[in-house]
């Protein structure tokens, strides 16, 4: 896609964070939009700010668990107007706490968000996609998709997927002329982590600053990856040394991850964490102790 001016252009996640970011840039460049968040006033506010461009602004705001509503956001685009040039798939929420603690609706939640809303969506809008000549999709993955750590489970489990989903596509459409990018940025300065659900209702730990690249960094960075149809991009000089060591030296990453399970040396003899009860580790929808427990149902 070598120019945006009068295109139709679809942002999920676009009421902050990189989603907004990428929304002026995108009106700056001449592109239509559509829209998309779950926050209903923040959408209409961004929106307002937007239509002084002159370009067409169009809103919906809709919860991206729900299946039904992104099968009726792909009928209103293709039926307002008739095709679209750019699809960002840039929503994502995040978990941070010990996996066994994560209930099931949990997980549900964040996969449909991070993983199975993009998947739907591009599905249901592939068809006005492949109609226009250099047509696009950006997938919102995240370093997050190559490399992992601790305590993000699900959520790397999720943009693992969405690597790999974008991957996928760009290898079946590449061919006809659809561009498909993975944009793999290392941590922005957005709510991500402040909005972050906890095993304990306690807030996420936040990289630091000089570590993080800005919204408007990274919305710049992902419209000129369209434009090149680049297959990958990493961002932020964080996001680079990952993937380097996961590609040449992994063993390292696997060495930080697990240096913290081993033994500690403890003024001169060896110090290991007593190992914890059963009780103190399952959820407490499944804890034996609970009457609404599954386990005490199936006896």
């Amino acid at each position: 896609m070598d120019d945006f001016c009068g295109k139709q252009s679809l942002i999920t996640g676009a009421a902050g964070g990189i989603g907004r970011a990428l929304a002026f840039q995108l009106a700056a460049a001449g592109a239509h939009l559509w829209l998309v968040d779950v926050d209903r006033e923040a959408l209409e506010q961004l929106a307002e700010e937007l239509r002084s461009s002159g370009r067409e602004v169009v809103t919906s705001a809709v919860d991206l668990t729900d299946r039904a509503a992104i099968e009726s956001l792909g009928n209103a685009v293709i039926t307002r107007w008739r095709g679209l040039d750019l699809l960002i798939n840039n929503a994502g929420v995040a978990y941070y706490g010990p996996t066994h603690r994560m209930t099931e609706s949990q997980w549900d939640w964040l996969l449909g968000i991070n993983l199975l809303a993009p998947v739907h969506l591009t599905r249901k809008l592939l068809p006005a996609l492949l109609c226009r000549e250099g047509s696009h999709i950006a997938n919102m993955c995240s370093i997050s998709g190559l490399v992992a750590g601790g305590r993000f489970s699900a959520y790397h489990t999720s943009k693992f997927g969405l690597v790999g989903f974008t991957e996928a596509l760009r290898a079946e459409y590449g061919r006809i002329g659809l561009g498909v990018t993975a944009i793999c940025p290392g941590p922005v300065k957005t709510n991500l982590y402040r909005d972050c659900q906890t095993g304990k209702g306690t807030r996420a730990p936040e990289p630091p600053g000089w570590l993080s690249a800005s919204p408007e960094r990274v919305a710049t960075l992902t419209l000129r990856a369209i434009r090149w149809n680049r297959r990958m991009v990493l961002i932020t000089p964080l996001a680079h040394l990952l993937y380097q060591m996961k590609r040449f030296i992994p063993w390292l990453i696997d060495g930080m991850n697990t240096f913290s399970r081993r033994s500690l040396p403890f003024i001169g003899r060896r110090y290991t964490k007593p190992r914890p009860t059963l009780e103190s580790l399952l959820p407490a929808e499944v804890h034996p102790g609970n009457p609404e427990s599954p386990q005490r149902h199936a006896a």
